[in-house]
This record gives structure tokens, sequence and C-alpha cells, in this order.
């Protein structure tokens, strides 16, 4: 059970981060309208919210889920692999150390994004990208395993149309995987259960779960009602603004 999520709101220079979408700038008004969606939803979940400031200087720092891995047994704040990125782990950091938690952290020269990193359960998979590097991937998965987890690597570098693992995968519980075609052969989920997405419907691949809901992009309704048959209690959210920022509903929240 999620008690606690960290947030942060886009800052007006948001079209200014990193992108590898062509999908035109983001409208920034809007953009804040859906991040306040999100928060109202995680509010509906039980969580209790963290609300860190805008941040002009990184203009990606909405993403937190990139900046660290908190498991109930382990804390690890990360290393982006974007450069520009890397500031925006002082705050995270800061207001984690303020909350009690006992942080390690992945030091140079590795990479992880937390958006590579999905956790289903005690097990972890580990995603190898163009953020997330073999070394970064291995200190971390060191971390988990001395504290209780196993962990599996899953390289999505010559994997179409994702920028990080969890663009194309997304834990349900229950021993059940959501994820894209692309994917759902790997070796690594054969012990799985695998709900695989339809091409015209990827970006659903991220969703989150959060305690007893289920938190879905709206607009792909084939996958939702998949998921409805499945038992899954749904909330569907507008994610249109983010996704042209190559982002998606896990990236806006560190949930502990």
């Amino acid at each position: 059970m999620f008690r606690s999520a960290i947030v942060r709101p886009p800052s007006a220079n948001f079209a200014e981060g990193l992108t590898r979408e062509s999908l035109g700038p983001p409208d920034v008004a809007l953009a804040l309208a859906q991040h306040a969606r999100y928060c109202d939803a995680l509010e509906r979940c039980g969580l209790n919210l963290i609300r860190l400031p805008a941040d002009a200087r990184h203009p990606d720092a909405c993403f937190v889920e990139d900046t660290a891995v908190l498991l109930p047994r382990c804390s690890v704040i990360t290393r982006p692999g974007a450069d520009r990125r890397r500031g925006e782990i002082d705050a995270i950091r800061e207001s984690l150390a303020q909350q009690g938690h006992a942080l390690q952290a992945i030091v140079e020269p590795g990479t992880v994004d937390g958006g590579d990193i999905c956790e289903a359960g005690e097990h972890v998979f580990i995603g190898i990208s163009a953020r997330t590097d073999a070394g970064g991937a291995a200190q971390l998965a060191r971390r988990l395993q001395a504290a209780g987890h196993t962990t599996s690597e899953v390289d999505i570098r010559d994997t179409p149309g994702i920028l990080h693992l969890k663009s194309g995968l997304s834990w349900l519980g229950d021993g059940r995987l959501l994820l894209i075609a692309a994917l759902a052969d790997h070796p690594a989920f054969a012990a799985w259960e695998r709900v695989r997405i339809e091409s015209d419907e990827a970006y659903a691949a991220n969703a989150v779960r959060v305690n007893d809901h289920l938190l879905v992009a709206a607009g792909y309704p084939r996958t939702a009602a998949r998921l409805r048959e499945l038992g899954h209690a749904l909330i569907e959210l507008d994610m249109s603004e983010f996704r042209k920022m190559d982002g998606g509903l896990s990236c806006l929240s560190l949930r502990y």
C-alpha cells in the first residue's frame, strides 16, 4: 500500500524540456490542469502529497520518478542519464532525507533513470536504455538484492518507440504485467501473465497501480475495456501535454 507521493508541477518553460516526440510544443496551462487532476487522483487513492515547487532551472523536473527508486526496504537516489537533468536530484534528496529515508545513491559513471525501473512486488525489472546504462543497472541491482529483492535486466535499446522500460511496461499486481507487443516475448517476462497492448494504443502501457485503483491514460478504449474485464478499478486521466514531452503517468510522482 502506498501512503505518500512526491509531486512537482511543470514550470512555465516546460516546453524547453527534452523530448523525442514530434507532437508539437505542450500547452503549459493545459499541462498544469492535467497535473492538478493527476494529483487529485492520487489523493482519491489515499495518498498524502508532498508538493515541491516548480523548478524553471530544470524544465523536466515535473518528471520526479526519474530521480529516485523507492521501495519499502531500499531508497536510492538515481543519477539521471541526461546530463542536464542531474540537478533535479538535489530537491528530491533533501525532501526524502527530511522524511527520514535512509538514502543510498547511484554514483558516477553509472546512470539510472527511475522510469527504467519497474517494481513487481518482490521482483524488480531494470531497463537498460539510452538513459540507464549497464554500470548503473548493476549498482542498483546490488542494492536491491541486498534488501531482499530479486532483479532482472531488460535491454530496450533496440526496442522502437519507447524511451524508458516503463514506457512499455507496467505491473498490475497478482503476477500480471501490462506491456507492448515488442516486449511481450522477452524471456524476462516468461513466467508472468502478460496483457498485451495493441500497437495503436501503445502509450497506454504506462499505467500506475495505486492501492485499489489503476491510473491509466485516457483515450485508449480497448485497453481500458480489457483492464476492466480483469477487475481493475480505473481512473482515466488525460496526458496529452506530458506525452508531447516523452512523459507518462508514472513519471509524475514518486510513490512510497
